[in-house]
């Protein structure tokens, strides 16, 4: 991917964006072509770390053990296993927890329990606890590490169409930073694709509440 493409797009961006009051995502959509998106072998469904924090405020919700429960603290909320019983066939409770988090992290050995309790709510929405994120870990795991990497990670996946969509940033992000988080993304796609390259169509940049332009 060229990166000086990549960064004269995001020049223009910034330029053809009118501002707004608030902060805007930096959003990258990749537009496929050829693929069979009802073929596992040809979907893409992968966990990246950005080498750059995409300055989203995550929220983190980890269901654990009495023995994890100290070290737990560094995220946003804490569910003890004693306390799934408050969630078993609560349809609101679980809705609104779904809401509230954009990740949820699990000790390993309580993964069936997370699974029936929680499954039928944040398995729809993709928020199901991931041993591919790293979100799902053991007593000997470093938490505040995990954290770390799970602030920079972003899951891209084609759902019902042949379509990659993420953010990659926001516009208060510097365009080095910006292009680096592009072109890692565009490349892991690439790499999971039949025909690599060949199967990406197109490529647009945009902020949320600007037009895309492509690269």
């Amino acid at each position: 991917m060229d990166r000086k493409k990549v960064l004269e797009v995001l020049k223009q961006l910034r330029e053809k964006s009118p501002k707004r009051k608030f902060t805007q995502k930096v959003d990258l959509i990749l537009n496929l072509r050829n693929i069979n998106i009802k073929n596992p072998d040809e979907n893409v469904d992968v966990f990246v770390t950005l080498p750059h924090a995409p300055g989203k405020n995550i929220k983190f919700c980890a269901l654990v053990g009495k023995e994890l429960e100290e070290q737990s603290k560094i995220f946003d909320m804490v569910i003890k296993r004693d306390e799934f019983s408050k969630y078993s066939d609560n349809k609101k409770e679980l809705r609104k927890l779904s809401r509230e988090y954009d990740y949820f992290v699990a000790q390993a050995n309580l993964m069936t329990e997370v699974a029936k309790v929680f499954g039928r709510t944040l398995g729809p929405k993709n928020k199901m606890p991931n041993p591919k994120s790293g979100a799902v870990f053991t007593p000997a795991s470093n938490l505040h590490d995990l954290k770390k990497k799970l602030q920079n990670t972003i899951r891209l996946k084609t759902k019902n169409e042949p379509i990659v969509k993420s953010y990659v940033g926001n516009e208060t992000m510097n365009d080095d930073d910006l292009a680096d988080n592009v072109i890692l993304v565009h490349d892991s796609v690439a790499k999971l694709l039949p025909q690599g390259e060949g199967n990406i169509k197109n490529i647009i940049l945009k902020l949320t509440m600007g037009p895309g332009i492509r690269v």
